[in-house]
C-alpha cells in the first residue's frame, strides 16, 4: 500500500476515534429515527426527499465499516501479492 493511501486510511480510523464522531453518530443515529417516521410525510415528494435524506445519513453511519472493509481488503491483497495501484483507489462504499 503506498503512503499516500495508508495515510488516508490512519487519519480516517483515528478520527472515528475521537468522542466527536461518536458523538455525531449518536446525533444521526437520532436523526434517522426521526426522519425514518413515515407517518410525518406530507406527499411523495417529501418521501423521496426523506429517503434521500436518509441514503445521506447512512453513508455516514457506515463510514467506519466501509472503511475498515477496504482497509482489510487492501492489506489482503498487499499480503498476497497483488498490489495493483488501480484497485487502491476503489470507491469507499462499495
Amino acid at each position: 500500500m503506498n503512503r499516500e493511501i495508508e495515510d488516508y486510511y490512519n487519519e480516517q480510523f483515528s478520527m472515528m476515534a475521537s468522542k466527536g464522531w461518536k458523538d455525531l453518530l449518536e446525533d444521526f443515529s437520532r436523526l434517522k429515527a426521526n426522519i425514518n417516521d413515515v407517518t410525518l410525510t406530507t406527499d411523495t415528494q417529501d418521501l423521496y426527499f426523506r429517503k434521500g435524506q436518509l441514503d445521506i445519513l447512512d453513508l455516514v453511519l457506515k463510514r467506519k465499516e466501509a472503511c475498515e472493509k477496504v482497509y482489510e481488503e487492501l492489506t489482503d491483497e498487499i499480503n498476497h501479492g497483488d498490489e495493483s495501484p488501480i484497485r487502491h483507489y476503489r470507491y469507499w462504499g462499495e
